[in-house]
């Protein structure tokens, strides 16, 4: 196992907490185009921007330098939520194809973000998943470790069991897990991915199953997850940050149910009618041209 690191801030307090960690190797990479290193110029906000809500006529009026560029609801990019984009499509190219351990490395590899709770035994039902995955399902793309649905009721008879479903990027998002194969499909998507109006980088994705991808993704992903999302922190979260509540819940809940944890085997036990899936809606905040062609970037300078 190689747990690659993926920063888009350069902290003391984060070198600290990687370099304690010693039950396996850890590689640090860094965003090269965060807003930390271009606080005051493209891709961090430059002065000569146009403000977020002016309008483009008035943007013309003022000069500034992306007046020509609104997204689809009028408004201009905010670097903060820009940047999210970039540095998830950023790190999908560096760890495929620069990472020279993972050269050969056929997969899977694991997407996780800072706000993300593992279960004792997600590793042990990783390697599950891709089993069952190749031998049951070989056209799932990819597996999930688990969905945002709160658990209601014990793990009994159903930490074994996994669901086969279309994926769906407000579902699947957490815990991705997927081969080689599935990145050189999406890396000719390229073009698709960058020039999306949608900051996220997951209703990116669900857009690209539906209009550059050859399939739409299936995934499978386990009836018990075995990966939580800790709630109220992030980007899209305005309320004030109490990570250590919920994950005190996930304790709990894991802890009463520890003696189903690490199943010997695991089976399909749902296979849901699957049909290709569109967003309900595009968000915007991604109609920069300067944030196009740096995206596309990145797969020249690998």
């Amino acid at each position: 196992v190689l747990l690659v690191l993926s920063h888009d801030l350069w902290a003391e307090e984060l070198n600290r907490l990687a370099a304690r960690v010693d039950f396996c190797p850890v590689l640090q990479v860094f965003f090269p185009f965060s807003i930390q290193l271009y606080p005051r110029e493209f891709p961090g906000h430059d002065p000569r921007d146009c403000p977020r809500d002016v309008g483009k006529a008035a943007a013309l009026r003022l000069g500034c330098i992306n007046a020509e560029f609104p997204d689809s609801f009028g408004h201009y990019r905010e670097a903060r939520f820009a940047q999210t984009k970039h540095h998830w499509w950023w790190k999908l190219h560096f760890v495929w194809e620069r990472v020279r351990a993972l050269r050969e490395h056929a997969g899977p590899v694991l997407f996780l973000e800072e706000d993300h709770y593992l279960a004792p035994d997600f590793y042990h039902v990783l390697k599950q998943l891709w089993a069952l995955r190749q031998r049951e399902c070989p056209e799932c793309q990819l597996v999930s470790l688990g969905t945002y649905s709160p658990v209601r009721g014990g793990f009994a008879g159903r930490a074994d069991k996994v669901e086969m479903k279309t994926w769906k990027s407000t579902e699947h998002n957490m815990g991705m897990a997927f081969g080689r194969d599935t990145y050189q499909k999406l890396i000719e998507c390229t073009d698709a991915f960058c020039t999306y109006d949608d900051y996220n980088w997951d209703w990116t994705l669900q857009h690209l199953t539906v209009s550059c991808l050859p399939k739409f993704w299936k995934v499978l992903v386990p009836e018990i997850p075995r990966i939580f999302h800790t709630g109220d922190c992030g980007m899209h979260h305005k309320k004030s940050c109490r990570p250590s509540t919920q994950s005190a819940k996930i304790d709990s809940l894991l802890n009463s149910n520890q003696q189903y944890l690490f199943p010997e085997a695991m089976s399909v036990s749902k296979r849901y009618s699957m049909a290709p899936l569109s967003p309900h809606v595009k968000n915007g905040g991604w109609g920069d041209i300067r944030d196009h062609e740096l995206c596309k970037s990145y797969r020249r300078l690998q």
